[in-house]
């Protein structure tokens, strides 16, 4: 999509949120305030309110008794809300497409996959209040038995900031659409576009105050809207290691948790695939959004028939790829988050290079702008190889046969998404022995559709699901058991 330097304020004018929470109302947050920094140029864009544990306890009650009424709100009723929210994100594409590309230091293309893609959530979420809530047992005794679905209650959102707004609205959408209320937990350095967007859409699309609550901060925050005592469940997307933790949180409580945490994800380049488009499949894989994706191409796995062509094509697009502010200018790849993001990618490559690795391509950076790189010769044991980078890296390993590319793939302790370019046959044999959430033939590993089921295994996550009406009806209702007699049964007692 074309980005222009005017900047809308229709929906997300700075008077009506800068500075404050979503909690009933827009009120000051206990945490302070928080500037919105744009990566690529260090300039602030405005200033956030932060929310105190405080504030996300009394958030919580008062989701808890709005949920009530908008549970018994009509089906109908909560439908057409959905649907307003969709067309909302369509109509105000530009405005909040200006936020995603400048907060979030995304290319304009990729700000517009997020707008649709928050639309056609809200479209799919819609047609979940009129599903069929549950089903009709089989009994022996004289009663009707019935499984019904319920809304859990409240229900915690806590997303990162690559995505922001994909990865807020597809746990936010459905969560409300099936009768919740929700506590959303942005991360603060994409709080506009994955927190404050999305109230502001809700809140014109006519839900009710008090069923969503926005409550940006830092590990305090995240931790006190997994605790809070009225939320049952809670879904989380970010780091491996953050997940381990608010995994750890929930058990406690005996809350349901969804976790999608990170992927180190191997696109398979099989004996006899066309080598110019594979390496363009692997760089898009491997490049969009500077590599900070849970689905990036971390690992490519080439046969060894057509490794030293492949690198060499992956170089040669590397090479190739503008990189630079995407508000400016045409550029492939915008900025790495933040400085210690970047201090990080910047040391897997140097160390992986220490150990023996190849730097083919990239390894540079300018600011926050990390040029795309391209690592041969790395082995079992590189960083590169080994650990989820974040970056726009590639690290490319050579296999001999299938059985060695099944052995890799299933390697690695991350089980999020796997491509597999080549022949299908082929392709089909290897897929059948992969052990991930996702695999996709003839495609990289970044792909993402509202009504497919999304989620990884191992450290990608514990298998929980988002997308489609079964799995989002799995996510955030329970099932509860229904008996009804025509009269009261007699008994022994």
């Amino acid at each position: 999509m074309t980005l222009t330097d005017d900047r809308p304020t229709t929906l997300l004018d700075a008077a009506a949120w800068s500075g404050r929470i979503k909690s009933g109302t827009w009120t000051a947050g206990g945490g302070g305030t928080g500037d919105v920094i744009e990566p690529a140029t260090g300039r602030t864009l405005g200033m956030v309110g932060l929310a105190s544990e405080d504030d996300v306890r009394r958030a919580a009650r008062t989701a808890a008794e709005a949920q009530r009424a908008w549970a018994a709100t009509p089906p109908a009723e909560r439908a057409a809300v959905l649907r307003r929210a969709g067309e909302l994100w369509e109509r105000h594409a530009a405005e909040v497409a200006w936020w995603i590309v400048r907060e979030a230091g995304s290319i304009p293309d990729k700000a517009g996959l997020e707008i649709h893609i928050a639309a056609q959530e809200c479209f799919q979420a819609a047609a979940l209040p009129t599903l069929p809530q549950g089903e009709v047992l089989a009994t022996d005794e004289a009663r009707w038995s019935f499984a019904r679905r319920r809304p859990v209650g409240v229900v915690s959102v806590i997303a990162p900031f690559n995505f922001p707004l994909i990865l807020s609205i597809r746990s936010v959408a459905p969560a409300l659409a099936v009768g919740n209320a929700v506590l959303l937990k942005p991360d603060p350095r994409t709080a506009v576009s994955g927190g404050v967007a999305l109230v502001r859409v809700f809140e014109e699309a006519g839900l009710p105050e008090g069923v969503l609550h926005l409550l940006p901060g830092g590990a305090d925050v995240g931790a006190a809207v997994v605790t809070a005592p009225e939320v049952a469940v809670v879904s989380f997307t970010g780091s491996t290691a953050a997940g381990r933790t608010v995994g750890a949180l929930a058990s406690q409580a005996l809350k349901r948790v969804h976790l999608e945490l990170g992927g180190n994800n191997a696109l398979v380049v099989l004996p006899g695939a066309d080598v110019a488009l594979a390496a363009s499949a692997g760089a898009f894989g491997s490049y969009l959004h500077q590599g900070q994706i849970c689905m990036t191409t971390g690992r490519h796995l080439v046969h060894e028939s057509l490794v030293d062509d492949y690198v060499a094509a992956l170089a040669e697009k590397a090479g190739h790829l503008p990189v630079g502010d995407p508000a400016a200018g045409n550029v492939a790849l915008g900025p790495i988050i933040d400085r210690r993001q970047l201090d990080r990618v910047a040391d897997i490559v140097a160390r992986s290079v220490a150990g023996g690795a190849t730097l083919v391509a990239g390894g540079t950076s300018d600011g926050l702008m990390y040029a795309p790189t391209v690592l041969s010769g790395v082995t079992l044991d590189s960083p590169a190889y080994r650990e989820e980078i974040f970056g726009p890296v590639a690290p490319v390993l050579p296999f001999r046969d299938l059985d060695e590319a099944a052995e890799l793939v299933n390697g690695s302790e991350y089980g999020l998404s796997v491509g597999i370019l080549g022949d299908v046959g082929l392709a089909m044999q290897l897929a059948d022995r992969l052990h991930s959430g996702k695999i996709h033939i003839n495609e990289q590993t970044v792909s993402d559709e509202a009504n497919a089921p999304f989620g990884g295994v191992g450290a990608s996550g514990n298998g929980s699901r988002f997308g489609g009406a079964t799995a989002n009806l799995d996510a955030f209702t329970e099932v509860q058991w229904l008996t009804v007699r025509p009269g009261i049964a007699p008994y022994p007692f």
